[in-house]
């Protein structure tokens, strides 16, 4: 179980640094982006209505060429057989991957275990930026992902072992789940825009109904005291995409009696990436996703159904092609890779999260587990905005703007090179990601050289390396 205290008073960094109290000071810049300028993103309508159409039709796809051919692409015969041929992979995604009752009662009992955990567990009650849209008021955030993670890991191995649920049930019927989340991606996007739009609280609206739905008008959706922005980015993804991981090596020791080096680093690999989201819970709630971006078709079927059952390639590739025969210095240099890759994105993460916590009068003591050296910066480095908000350039942040992406995209590798090169599929994530980045990162630099002016341009001079310094 988790080792943490909300109410610890331990000195962080001195006793200056912690509070056991952990309400933000009114002096605190108010965090105040503009709506102004509005621009149409990710190609407006039309691309919208595309990856609203692309990408459900990409993840069937994919999981027919990963889960039923061994990872090998499924290509028609010709020009001609297109059409014949598309016919033939709808009948065979419906006869392996429809959505039915087992789907349902898995993934959606899933969900609401974590609901109720989410309403229950114990932790800190913590506060976000002051939010223009609320009149420069803040949310307070229960933040007990952690011990939701952990009881939910406890409960699926005791529901396992004693054969109540085997954890080979999500592998053996991972199509029908998947088609479930992306159906359930669906409705829920709508029916927060729905209430939204009764309501009359839409937020950012372009008044293209289709841009809208993709984008979102809804800043803040909560039931009670759940957020659901939060819920949906931490507690259902990275989870469920473990246990896919989990499902996968139980599977592997059903067929050929034990489990691969392999199939074990995919299960170490995606616990590290569960538990840390989990864990540095109370440090989302600072980052941007939570305190600007809408809660949208994108970002509910992504976290929904696009992260757990498109990031799970290198898992279902070792399990249908295994066991593989790589040799130990290979093995071992993966290993080595996603220890490294994964100390610098966690350490990384807590540096500007606590950074921004430091400043926020919001910093508490948490000894969740694992606690790395390098997470907390003393007397770091800024540069003092004009707008009144400080810029790190300190710790990892003194060489690149975004060295936790860097990190990130390093572990993101380790997960193919760990499945060999015989199939693209499992650089799926490496390859997706990167794109996803590079224009979050672009993106990000827009709205800052907007928002900070002069500051920005300073800030730049100071740090000009985005990913790898002297490379990019």
């Amino acid at each position: 179980m988790p080792n943490e205290d909300s109410s610890s008073s331990q000195p962080l960094v001195g006793a200056s640094a912690v509070t056991t109290n952990p309400r933000p000071r009114d002096d605190v810049a108010f965090e105040d982006v503009t709506d102004s300028n509005f621009v149409y993103e990710f190609g407006g309508p039309v691309g919208a209505a595309s990856m609203i159409v692309g990408f459900p039709l990409l993840m069937a796809y994919q999981f027919l060429c990963v889960y039923d051919n061994k990872g090998q692409f499924l290509v028609p015969d010709s020009a001609a057989d297109f059409f014949p041929w598309a016919g033939r992979m709808a009948e065979r995604y419906w006869e392996i991957a429809a959505p039915n009752w087992t789907g349902i009662k898995i993934y959606l009992g899933f969900t609401l275990f974590m609901v109720g955990l989410a309403y229950v567990c114990p932790g800190p009650v913590m506060y976000g930026y002051k939010l223009p849209s609320l009149n420069g008021q803040r949310l307070a955030y229960h933040c007990n992902a952690l011990w939701s993670w952990w009881i939910a890991v406890i409960t699926s191995l005791v529901l396992h072992f004693t054969g109540l649920f085997r954890l080979t049930e999500i592998i053996d019927n991972l199509g029908p789940i998947m088609s479930v989340a992306m159906i359930w991606s669906f409705l829920l996007a709508g029916a927060v825009y729905a209430v939204t739009a009764a309501r009359g609280k839409k937020h950012r609206a372009s008044g293209n109904l289709i841009y809208d739905f993709f984008m979102g008008v809804c800043l803040n959706p909560r039931i009670g005291t759940l957020d659901m922005k939060l819920f949906t980015e931490l507690r259902i993804p990275w989870p469920v995409l473990f246990f896919i991981s989990l499902s996968c090596a139980f599977k592997q020791y059903e067929e050929i009696g034990y489990v691969t080096p392999e199939s074990a680093f995919m299960v170490l690999a995606h616990w590290l990436y569960s538990n840390a989201c989990n864990k540095g819970e109370e440090c989302v709630i600072t980052s941007w996703d939570i305190f600007y971006e809408l809660e949208s078709w994108y970002l509910l079927f992504w976290n929904l159904a696009g992260v757990p059952f498109s990031y799970c390639y290198s898992s279902i590739y070792l399990l249908k092609n295994g066991p593989m025969e790589f040799s130990t210095p290979w093995v071992v240099m993966c290993y080595v890779l996603l220890l490294v890759g994964y100390f610098f994105w966690d350490t990384g993460n807590s540096q500007r999260n606590r950074f921004r916590m430091f400043w926020n009068n919001t910093l508490i003591k948490r000894n969740a587990f694992p606690q790395l050296p390098k997470s907390f910066i003393h007397n770091a480095k800024f540069i003092q905005t004009r707008h009144g908000n400080k810029l790190l350039i300190d710790g990892w942040y003194a060489y690149a703007r975004k060295p936790h992406y860097t990190a990130d995209l390093l572990m993101a590798l380790t997960w193919g090179l760990i499945s060999g090169f015989g199939s693209y599929f499992p650089y799926f994530y490496l390859t997706f990601f990167l794109i996803v980045l590079v224009h979050r990162v672009g993106r990000d630099d827009a709205r800052c050289a907007r928002k900070y002016g002069a500051d920005w341009d300073e800030y730049m001079r100071v740090v000009p390396w985005k990913f790898i310094p002297y490379i990019y």
